[in-house]
């Protein structure tokens, strides 16, 4: 197996130009640490099974190289050359291809990349931004507020527009489709774009806020281009793209497309746990959202921690870190790996998932002010309705940025939607 320990160099010093990797790793019995190392930058750069006579100088040269190990944790080393600048998908056929169904390793976990300045500079990233969105949305400080439409299918599009209307006219920002609605029967893509068009603009006027909508064009690459364009006919200034199911190369078209039409992606991340939920094994939603931003999504889910799916206070909160700032600490043992996002903007971190009114103040004391809370059952499952579950929500956020608890600023005028909620879910965290 020499052919494989080629593939690794602890003297070896990464240069400027090369994509870094951190991968957690666990070696079959009987598998060395230093040839299952080897058989990884192997398999994921240009090395394979047996000695070949075909392998010249200017190959070689070219290779992965696993250079810092510690514990179970390895750093790779791919030079730029490997990889074909501005695609995700062969980026990913790379250095997530065949390396996880590997014999040697009983379970191989991609921890996250750190980006050379040549991969960078080769895709759009987002193209609004925390601040662009703020910007179009008129909000300066606080939380974006959102809602889906519960049941999440099911609902006419008539009924569907109508709870759209009372979510905005509540004080919410933006209405929601969830994953798995895009263009049924019961209610099509083009009809509820038309109705949910003007329930809004009647709630902006009514209000005076900007509203707007995730509407969901995932689907075939060349059909989410045509429901982007009629979300952007009808003035919509967002788009929602399912971005593990509809793929970075879907994901990457949609987001050249939204370059024209001016429009923001929302990153719902449907069937990511299927690869990132075992700690041990696959791809960590760290690696994910990194990706989404570099491609150009605007928004993203990243857990809520205290809501009803998985997410540990540490894999949140370092998502979100990389989601909004600019220079990233390294935290080896903690597999985040240094980064510089240069030119490349920030990410509005989504928290969603089992929220409601009474733990606003917890997940904004976790995640600070630059989120979008998005809480369905919990606005729509007020004892008042869709209306009062929305003012409830705006008014347990503006109860938290003034510094007041819940309970008290209830008591005062005009704040009974918050009052019965607080009554009705109480400081409940879903599980």
């Amino acid at each position: 197996m020499s052919q494989y320990l080629d593939f690794v160099d602890y003297n070896y010093k990464p240069s400027k130009k090369d994509m870094v990797c951190l991968f957690r790793f666990e070696p079959r019995a009987g598998v060395s640490v230093k040839e299952v190392l080897g058989r990884i930058a192997a398999e994921s750069s240009n090395g394979t099974w047996t000695k070949l006579t075909t392998l010249k100088p200017h190959i070689r040269k070219i290779r992965g190289r696993a250079f810092y190990v510690r514990g179970n944790l390895v750093k790779i080393a791919y030079p730029e050359v490997l990889f074909e600048a501005g695609s995700m998908p062969q980026i990913y056929s790379a250095i997530a291809g065949n390396i996880f169904g590997m014999k040697a390793v009983n379970n191989l976990r991609l921890m996250d990349i750190d980006f050379p300045d040549s991969i960078m500079k080769s895709f759009k990233g987002p193209q609004f931004g925390i601040e662009g969105v703020r910007r179009f949305m008129k909000v300066k400080k606080r939380p974006l507020t959102a809602t889906v439409p519960k049941p999440k299918v099911g609902m006419t599009t008539k009924e569907h527009a109508q709870v759209g209307y009372e979510a905005w006219a509540g004080g919410l920002d933006f209405l929601k489709d969830d994953e798995n609605l895009t263009d049924q029967k019961f209610n099509r893509f083009e009809a509820r774009a038309k109705a949910c068009a003007k329930m809004r603009d009647r709630a902006e006027k009514e209000t005076g806020e900007k509203k707007d909508y995730f509407i969901n064009v995932t689907g075939e690459a060349k059909e989410m281009l045509i429901r982007a364009k009629i979300a952007a006919d009808y003035d919509f200034k967002y788009v929602m793209c399912d971005i593990v199911t509809a793929g970075w190369s879907g994901l990457q078209t949609l987001r050249n497309f939204t370059q024209d039409t001016k429009q923001a992606i929302h990153a719902h991340r449907a069937m990511h746990a299927t690869f990132d939920r075992n700690p041990r094994h696959g791809l960590s939603m760290l690696t994910l959202a990194k990706c989404a931003r570099l491609v150009g999504v605007d928004n993203i889910h990243i857990g809520t921690v205290i809501g009803k799916l998985v997410g540990s206070k540490d894999e949140v909160l370092a998502i979100e870190d990389e989601m909004e700032y600019s220079n990233i600490e390294e935290e080896f043992k903690k597999g985040i790996l240094e980064e510089n996002w240069r030119n490349i903007k920030s990410v509005f971190p989504c928290s969603s998932g089992g929220l409601h009114p009474g733990i606003v103040p917890d997940i904004m004391k976790m995640l600070g002010n630059n989120i979008v809370i998005q809480a369905g059952g919990g606005v729509h499952g007020h004892p008042f309705g869709t209306k009062a579950g929305a003012e409830a929500l705006r008014q347990a956020i503006d109860a938290t940025m003034e510094g007041e608890s819940l309970k008290e600023y209830a008591k005062g005028p005009g704040m009974n939607s918050l009052k019965v909620a607080l009554e009705h879910f109480g400081h409940e965290k879903p599980i």
